[in-house]
Protein backbone atom coordinates (compact mmCIF):
# COMPACT_ATOMS: atom_id res chain seq x y z
CA UNK A 1 0.00 0.00 0.00
CA UNK A 2 2.85 2.31 1.07
CA UNK A 3 4.63 1.96 -2.36
CA UNK A 4 1.27 2.55 -3.83
CA UNK A 5 0.77 5.97 -2.41
CA UNK A 6 4.07 6.42 -3.24
CA UNK A 7 3.67 6.28 -7.13
CA UNK A 8 -0.15 8.01 -6.78
CA UNK A 9 1.83 11.08 -5.03
CA UNK A 10 4.30 10.95 -7.57
CA UNK A 11 1.41 11.13 -10.49
CA UNK A 12 -0.31 13.82 -8.98
CA UNK A 13 2.92 16.10 -8.72
CA UNK A 14 3.71 15.09 -12.01
CA UNK A 15 0.15 16.69 -13.31
CA UNK A 16 0.13 19.02 -10.89
CA UNK A 17 3.52 20.29 -12.23
CA UNK A 18 1.49 20.18 -15.66
CA UNK A 19 -1.33 22.84 -14.58
CA UNK A 20 0.03 25.70 -16.00
CA UNK A 21 -0.49 24.31 -19.69
CA UNK A 22 -3.75 25.72 -21.17
CA UNK A 23 -5.29 23.91 -24.75
CA UNK A 24 -3.87 27.19 -26.44
CA UNK A 25 -0.92 28.17 -24.55
CA UNK A 26 -0.02 28.72 -21.32
CA UNK A 27 -0.80 30.23 -17.49
CA UNK A 28 0.31 30.49 -13.97
CA UNK A 29 -0.18 29.15 -11.25
CA UNK A 30 -2.53 31.60 -9.85
CA UNK A 31 -3.71 32.90 -13.32
CA UNK A 32 -4.20 36.62 -13.57
CA UNK A 33 -5.02 38.98 -16.71
CA UNK A 34 -4.30 41.94 -17.62
CA UNK A 35 -7.60 44.18 -18.41
CA UNK A 36 -7.40 46.52 -21.26
CA UNK A 37 -8.92 49.24 -19.51
CA UNK A 38 -6.39 48.71 -17.01
CA UNK A 39 -3.15 48.90 -18.95
CA UNK A 40 -4.90 52.18 -20.60
CA UNK A 41 -6.04 53.72 -17.14
CA UNK A 42 -2.34 53.57 -16.21
CA UNK A 43 -0.65 54.41 -19.88
CA UNK A 44 -3.24 57.91 -19.78
CA UNK A 45 -2.35 58.74 -15.89
CA UNK A 46 1.65 57.74 -15.82
CA UNK A 47 4.02 60.38 -15.02
CA UNK A 48 8.01 58.85 -15.52
CA UNK A 49 9.95 61.39 -12.94
CA UNK A 50 13.41 61.67 -13.10
CA UNK A 51 15.78 60.80 -10.51
CA UNK A 52 15.84 63.57 -7.83
CA UNK A 53 19.76 64.33 -8.98
CA UNK A 54 18.97 64.29 -12.87
CA UNK A 55 20.50 61.50 -15.80
CA UNK A 56 23.80 62.45 -15.79
CA UNK A 57 24.16 62.09 -12.01
CA UNK A 58 22.29 58.93 -11.85
CA UNK A 59 24.98 57.44 -14.94
CA UNK A 60 27.83 58.70 -12.90
CA UNK A 61 26.82 57.04 -9.18
CA UNK A 62 25.48 53.78 -11.15
CA UNK A 63 27.99 53.00 -13.89
CA UNK A 64 31.43 51.62 -13.85
CA UNK A 65 34.22 50.19 -16.72
CA UNK A 66 33.63 46.38 -17.32
CA UNK A 67 36.86 44.21 -16.31
CA UNK A 68 36.11 40.94 -17.47
CA UNK A 69 40.05 39.52 -17.46
CA UNK A 70 38.95 38.94 -13.31
CA UNK A 71 39.29 35.00 -12.64
CA UNK A 72 37.24 32.31 -11.18
CA UNK A 73 33.58 32.20 -11.12
CA UNK A 74 31.64 35.42 -11.22
CA UNK A 75 29.00 37.58 -12.85
CA UNK A 76 29.18 40.89 -13.98
CA UNK A 77 26.05 42.78 -14.76
CA UNK A 78 25.94 44.37 -18.26
CA UNK A 79 22.55 46.05 -17.54
CA UNK A 80 19.05 45.31 -16.72
CA UNK A 81 18.34 41.84 -16.69
CA UNK A 82 21.35 41.12 -19.05
CA UNK A 83 24.39 39.36 -16.99
CA UNK A 84 27.03 38.12 -17.96
CA UNK A 85 28.22 34.84 -16.72
CA UNK A 86 31.61 32.63 -15.91
CA UNK A 87 30.76 29.09 -14.45
CA UNK A 88 33.75 26.15 -15.20
CA UNK A 89 35.51 28.61 -17.69
CA UNK A 90 32.37 28.68 -19.46
CA UNK A 91 30.67 31.84 -20.65
CA UNK A 92 26.72 32.61 -20.37
CA UNK A 93 24.70 35.35 -21.29
CA UNK A 94 21.15 36.07 -19.63
CA UNK A 95 18.28 37.68 -21.48
CA UNK A 96 20.73 39.51 -23.37
CA UNK A 97 19.58 43.33 -24.36
CA UNK A 98 21.76 45.95 -26.25
CA UNK A 99 19.48 47.75 -28.15
CA UNK A 100 18.77 51.42 -27.10
CA UNK A 101 14.95 51.03 -27.31
CA UNK A 102 12.91 47.87 -26.08
CA UNK A 103 10.28 47.73 -28.76
CA UNK A 104 9.43 46.19 -32.00
CA UNK A 105 10.96 49.35 -33.62
CA UNK A 106 14.07 51.59 -32.97
CA UNK A 107 12.57 54.95 -33.44
CA UNK A 108 9.92 54.41 -30.61
CA UNK A 109 9.55 52.99 -27.32
CA UNK A 110 11.29 53.02 -23.80
CA UNK A 111 14.63 53.93 -24.38
CA UNK A 112 17.72 53.44 -22.67
CA UNK A 113 18.79 55.51 -19.73
CA UNK A 114 22.23 53.80 -19.37
CA UNK A 115 24.65 52.39 -21.56
CA UNK A 116 25.49 48.10 -21.47
CA UNK A 117 28.66 47.69 -19.86
CA UNK A 118 30.13 46.04 -22.39
CA UNK A 119 29.54 45.75 -26.91
CA UNK A 120 28.30 42.39 -28.08
CA UNK A 121 31.91 42.71 -30.30
CA UNK A 122 33.91 43.10 -27.02
CA UNK A 123 32.03 40.29 -24.91
CA UNK A 124 34.59 36.93 -24.74
CA UNK A 125 33.22 33.60 -26.92
CA UNK A 126 30.14 32.91 -25.27
CA UNK A 127 28.68 29.07 -24.61
CA UNK A 128 25.23 29.55 -23.66
CA UNK A 129 22.21 32.31 -23.69
CA UNK A 130 19.58 31.75 -21.54
CA UNK A 131 15.90 33.55 -22.52
CA UNK A 132 13.51 34.13 -19.08
CA UNK A 133 10.21 35.29 -21.60
CA UNK A 134 9.88 36.82 -25.37
CA UNK A 135 8.89 40.42 -23.70
CA UNK A 136 11.12 42.81 -25.79
CA UNK A 137 13.34 43.82 -22.78
CA UNK A 138 14.61 40.36 -22.36
CA UNK A 139 14.79 38.62 -25.98
CA UNK A 140 15.84 41.61 -28.21
CA UNK A 141 15.93 40.60 -32.14
CA UNK A 142 18.69 42.87 -32.57
CA UNK A 143 20.96 41.84 -30.08
CA UNK A 144 20.19 38.17 -30.77
CA UNK A 145 20.49 38.44 -34.27
CA UNK A 146 24.47 40.09 -33.67
CA UNK A 147 24.99 37.75 -30.96
CA UNK A 148 24.40 34.75 -33.31
CA UNK A 149 26.79 36.00 -36.28
CA UNK A 150 29.50 36.58 -33.80
CA UNK A 151 28.82 33.23 -31.82
CA UNK A 152 27.17 30.86 -34.68
CA UNK A 153 27.85 27.61 -32.16
CA UNK A 154 26.32 29.31 -29.00
CA UNK A 155 23.54 27.01 -27.27
CA UNK A 156 20.16 28.86 -26.78
CA UNK A 157 17.84 28.00 -23.58
CA UNK A 158 14.07 29.01 -24.17
CA UNK A 159 11.04 28.50 -22.72
CA UNK A 160 8.67 26.66 -24.38
CA UNK A 161 7.38 27.90 -27.47
CA UNK A 162 10.11 30.03 -28.14
CA UNK A 163 12.20 27.62 -30.02
CA UNK A 164 10.71 28.32 -33.76
CA UNK A 165 11.13 31.80 -33.33
CA UNK A 166 15.07 31.82 -32.66
CA UNK A 167 15.10 29.15 -35.31
CA UNK A 168 13.60 31.94 -37.96
CA UNK A 169 15.83 34.21 -36.36
CA UNK A 170 19.18 32.04 -37.46
CA UNK A 171 19.54 30.11 -34.31
CA UNK A 172 20.86 26.73 -35.16
CA UNK A 173 21.80 24.97 -31.01
CA UNK A 174 18.19 25.38 -29.49
CA UNK A 175 16.97 23.60 -26.54
CA UNK A 176 13.57 24.18 -25.58
CA UNK A 177 12.39 23.19 -21.60
CA UNK A 178 9.04 23.25 -19.78
CA UNK A 179 9.35 23.91 -15.93
CA UNK A 180 11.22 21.71 -13.61
CA UNK A 181 12.89 20.27 -16.93
CA UNK A 182 16.66 20.13 -16.90
CA UNK A 183 19.20 19.93 -19.31
CA UNK A 184 23.42 19.37 -19.28
CA UNK A 185 25.53 21.48 -21.95
CA UNK A 186 28.78 22.67 -21.66
CA UNK A 187 29.28 20.51 -18.00
CA UNK A 188 26.46 22.88 -16.61
CA UNK A 189 22.94 21.96 -15.46
CA UNK A 190 20.24 23.92 -16.43
CA UNK A 191 16.77 23.93 -14.89
CA UNK A 192 13.93 26.07 -16.34
CA UNK A 193 11.80 26.86 -13.33
CA UNK A 194 8.51 28.72 -12.15
CA UNK A 195 7.63 32.48 -12.91
CA UNK A 196 4.88 34.28 -12.54
CA UNK A 197 4.33 36.38 -15.20
CA UNK A 198 2.86 36.44 -18.92
CA UNK A 199 4.38 36.72 -22.47
CA UNK A 200 3.91 38.37 -25.94
CA UNK A 201 5.30 39.79 -29.03
CA UNK A 202 2.01 41.00 -30.33
CA UNK A 203 -1.55 41.27 -29.79
CA UNK A 204 -2.51 38.15 -30.69
CA UNK A 205 0.01 36.05 -29.30
CA UNK A 206 -0.56 36.51 -25.96
CA UNK A 207 0.78 33.49 -23.31
CA UNK A 208 1.41 31.46 -26.06
CA UNK A 209 5.03 30.75 -25.46
CA UNK A 210 5.80 30.09 -22.00
CA UNK A 211 8.21 32.23 -19.24
CA UNK A 212 10.39 31.01 -17.01
CA UNK A 213 13.64 31.14 -14.85
CA UNK A 214 16.79 29.49 -14.83
CA UNK A 215 19.08 27.81 -12.20
CA UNK A 216 22.38 26.99 -13.27
CA UNK A 217 24.40 24.04 -11.05
CA UNK A 218 27.83 22.83 -11.64
CA UNK A 219 29.29 19.55 -9.69
CA UNK A 220 26.11 18.43 -9.21
CA UNK A 221 26.97 15.06 -8.11
CA UNK A 222 29.69 16.69 -5.68
CA UNK A 223 27.46 18.91 -2.69
CA UNK A 224 31.17 20.41 -1.44
CA UNK A 225 31.62 21.74 -4.91
CA UNK A 226 28.28 22.68 -6.15
CA UNK A 227 27.45 26.00 -7.02
CA UNK A 228 24.36 27.04 -7.53
CA UNK A 229 23.20 30.34 -9.20
CA UNK A 230 19.39 31.06 -9.85
CA UNK A 231 18.15 33.39 -12.48
CA UNK A 232 14.35 34.77 -11.33
CA UNK A 233 13.67 36.74 -15.02
CA UNK A 234 10.62 38.42 -14.55
CA UNK A 235 8.12 37.38 -11.81
CA UNK A 236 5.19 38.81 -9.90
CA UNK A 237 4.97 37.04 -6.33
CA UNK A 238 3.75 34.16 -5.61
CA UNK A 239 3.77 31.70 -2.72
CA UNK A 240 4.26 28.52 -5.44
CA UNK A 241 8.00 29.84 -5.77
CA UNK A 242 8.90 28.15 -2.44
CA UNK A 243 8.70 25.33 -4.79
CA UNK A 244 12.21 26.15 -5.93
CA UNK A 245 13.54 25.62 -2.47
CA UNK A 246 12.33 22.20 -2.02
CA UNK A 247 14.19 20.89 -5.25
CA UNK A 248 17.07 23.50 -4.52
CA UNK A 249 18.03 23.47 -0.88
CA UNK A 250 20.71 26.31 -1.13
CA UNK A 251 21.14 29.25 -3.74
CA UNK A 252 24.38 30.61 -3.38
CA UNK A 253 23.88 33.54 -5.67
CA UNK A 254 19.90 34.61 -7.09
CA UNK A 255 19.98 37.67 -9.71
CA UNK A 256 16.85 39.56 -8.33
CA UNK A 257 14.94 41.54 -9.96
CA UNK A 258 13.60 45.20 -7.87
CA UNK A 259 12.04 47.25 -10.28
CA UNK A 260 9.22 48.13 -12.73
CA UNK A 261 6.97 47.60 -9.90
CA UNK A 262 4.85 51.14 -9.72
CA UNK A 263 1.98 51.67 -9.69
CA UNK A 264 1.55 48.75 -7.32
CA UNK A 265 -2.41 48.24 -8.39
CA UNK A 266 -0.98 47.30 -12.05
CA UNK A 267 2.01 45.86 -11.44
CA UNK A 268 2.04 43.81 -8.53
CA UNK A 269 0.61 40.46 -10.28
CA UNK A 270 3.71 40.57 -12.99
CA UNK A 271 6.76 42.49 -11.25
CA UNK A 272 7.82 42.29 -7.61
CA UNK A 273 9.04 45.21 -5.52
CA UNK A 274 11.87 45.28 -3.25
CA UNK A 275 10.22 44.21 -0.49
CA UNK A 276 8.90 40.72 -2.02
CA UNK A 277 12.09 40.87 -3.75
CA UNK A 278 13.91 40.18 0.09
CA UNK A 279 10.98 37.99 1.42
CA UNK A 280 12.03 35.75 -2.10
CA UNK A 281 15.27 35.73 -0.94
CA UNK A 282 14.80 34.44 2.49
CA UNK A 283 12.36 31.85 1.53
CA UNK A 284 14.14 30.62 -1.36
CA UNK A 285 16.68 30.37 1.40
CA UNK A 286 19.45 32.63 -0.96
CA UNK A 287 23.20 32.51 0.17
CA UNK A 288 23.73 35.89 -1.42
CA UNK A 289 22.25 38.09 -4.71
CA UNK A 290 22.45 40.81 -7.07
CA UNK A 291 20.26 42.88 -7.95
CA UNK A 292 19.00 43.35 -11.46
CA UNK A 293 16.04 44.76 -13.84
CA UNK A 294 16.29 48.10 -13.11
CA UNK A 295 18.61 51.14 -13.67
CA UNK A 296 18.18 50.86 -17.87
CA UNK A 297 14.93 51.34 -18.79
CA UNK A 298 11.88 53.33 -17.20
CA UNK A 299 9.56 50.17 -17.74
CA UNK A 300 7.01 51.74 -14.89
CA UNK A 301 6.25 54.58 -13.07
CA UNK A 302 9.14 54.86 -10.48
CA UNK A 303 11.66 57.07 -10.96
CA UNK A 304 15.05 55.23 -11.52
CA UNK A 305 17.05 55.51 -7.97
CA UNK A 306 14.29 54.68 -6.18
CA UNK A 307 14.42 51.10 -6.21
CA UNK A 308 18.27 50.54 -5.40
CA UNK A 309 17.14 53.50 -2.58
CA UNK A 310 14.20 51.13 -1.06
CA UNK A 311 16.45 47.73 -1.17
CA UNK A 312 18.95 49.54 0.48
CA UNK A 313 16.46 50.88 3.30
CA UNK A 314 14.74 47.14 3.77
CA UNK A 315 17.68 44.65 2.92
CA UNK A 316 19.38 45.01 6.81
CA UNK A 317 21.99 42.41 7.26
CA UNK A 318 21.24 40.06 3.46
CA UNK A 319 24.01 40.14 1.51
CA UNK A 320 22.23 41.38 -1.30
CA UNK A 321 23.76 43.48 -3.66
CA UNK A 322 23.88 46.60 -5.47
CA UNK A 323 26.03 46.68 -8.66
CA UNK A 324 27.43 49.45 -10.75
CA UNK A 325 26.28 48.49 -14.07
CA UNK A 326 29.99 46.82 -15.36
CA UNK A 327 30.84 45.59 -11.91
CA UNK A 328 30.82 42.08 -10.96
CA UNK A 329 30.82 39.12 -7.97
CA UNK A 330 32.56 36.64 -7.39
CA UNK A 331 30.48 33.31 -6.84
CA UNK A 332 31.20 31.99 -3.59
CA UNK A 333 29.37 29.26 -2.37
CA UNK A 334 30.39 29.59 1.07
CA UNK A 335 30.11 33.12 2.03
CA UNK A 336 29.57 35.21 -0.96
CA UNK A 337 30.05 38.99 0.87
CA UNK A 338 33.27 40.07 -0.97
CA UNK A 339 33.46 41.39 -4.74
Amino acid sequence: MNKQNKVLNELLNELSDMSHHKARGFDNIEPFSIRLTDALRWRIKRKVLPPKAGYQAFNQTWCSSIDINLEGNRVWWIGHSTTLIRLKNKWILTDPVFSNRVSPFQFIGPKRRTQPAITINQLPMIDVVVISHNHYDHLDFNSIRQLITRFPQMTILVPLGLKAKLKRWGAKHIIELDWWQSINTHEITFTATPAKHWSNRGVFDVNKALWCGWVMQTDIDNPLLTKTIYFMGDTGYSASLKKIADRFKQIDLALIPIGAYAPRWFMQSQHIDPQQALQLYDELNCQSAIAIHWGAFELADEPLDEPPALLKSLKEDRVFHLLKIGDSLAINPLNNALK
